[in-house]
């Protein structure tokens, strides 16, 4: 069902472009698929000098969906979804050990002209969270709030404007309780949509302080592209992802501090399989 989505997808792509695959650390996943359906992933990462790992499975039967992910740490989390649990109603329910109180059940509702998303904590003094949009033919409005019901206050609200068109998305959100304006704009400067140009602007309010970041992606081929960014701190981003095969991706991902030229950059690596 085509809408407005819900409220996290505000201003969601142009932030995509300036934060998705970049990684500065090295990682690689590979991935595979049984017949019944059963869909297994075993994540290694390299941190410095520490490693990480972590091995998840998916299930997937009729609307609903399991996954579990254990990692190293002898930590567990278990996410079971289901897409029409009424119509247009998508439940998601989380559950984690040994920290079991940080748990949640989540309710998405999906309606041509509005989206609906409220969850909630599975201990004894819950935060509930509740968002909403509506809009129509592009433009969407949307609120958010969070209610902590130990200490009885707000943790946090805001609230979201977004225009999309065929060439360009374009967004202001005011969040962190009202402390922060962020503002977006993405843009495709060809119809086949192969460059694309987005600028974030971030206003502070208690700190004073505004953050401008510039970036950009470009599709070499079918299968690489290419991607950088700038914010005004100095700090400059750049990756290049190139598909091995369907659903198999390289990526190398850097970073320097333009205003600390004596600093040694970032480098990162990713490689994720998948079958």
């Amino acid at each position: 069902m085509k809408g407005p989505g819900l409220y996290s997808d505000i201003g969601k792509k142009a932030k995509d472009l300036l934060t998705r695959d970049y990684n500065y650390d090295q990682k690689f996943s590979i991935s595979t698929c049984t017949a019944s359906g059963l869909g297994l992933t075993s994540t290694a990462v390299k941190k410095g000098r520490l490693y990480t790992a972590d091995v998840g499975s998916q299930f997937k039967y009729n609307q609903s969906t399991v996954d579990v992910k254990f990692d190293a740490n002898s930590n567990i989390s278990s996410t079971i979804t289901v897409s029409e649990i009424f119509p247009s109603t998508k439940a998601i329910a989380t559950i984690k050990f040994p920290d079991a109180n940080s748990g949640k059940l989540e309710l998405q509702h999906f309606h041509h002209h509005a989206g609906f998303s409220s969850s909630v904590g599975l201990k004894q003094f819950p935060t509930i969270d509740v968002s909403a949009t509506i809009g129509a033919h592009g433009v969407t409005f949307g609120a958010e709030a969070a209610f902590d019901t130990a200490s009885k206050a707000f943790t946090k609200y805001g609230a979201g404007l977004s225009l999309t068109k065929d060439s360009y998305v374009a967004s202001l959100i005011l969040e962190n309780k009202g402390d922060a304006l962020r503002a977006s704009y993405m843009h495709h400067i060809d119809k086949k949509q192969k460059i694309c140009i987005v600028k974030e602007f971030t206003r502070k309010f208690s700190s004073n302080e505004n953050i401008v970041t510039v970036g950009g992606s470009y599709a070499l081929d079918n299968q690489t592209t290419v991607k950088a960014r700038l914010n005004n701190n100095g700090k400059l981003g750049a990756l290049i992802q190139h598909e091995l095969k369907p659903k198999s991706t390289l990526t190398l991902s850097g970073e320097f501090d333009t205003k600390a030229m004596e600093q040694h950059p970032k480098f990162g690596l990713a490689l994720a399989l998948k079958p």
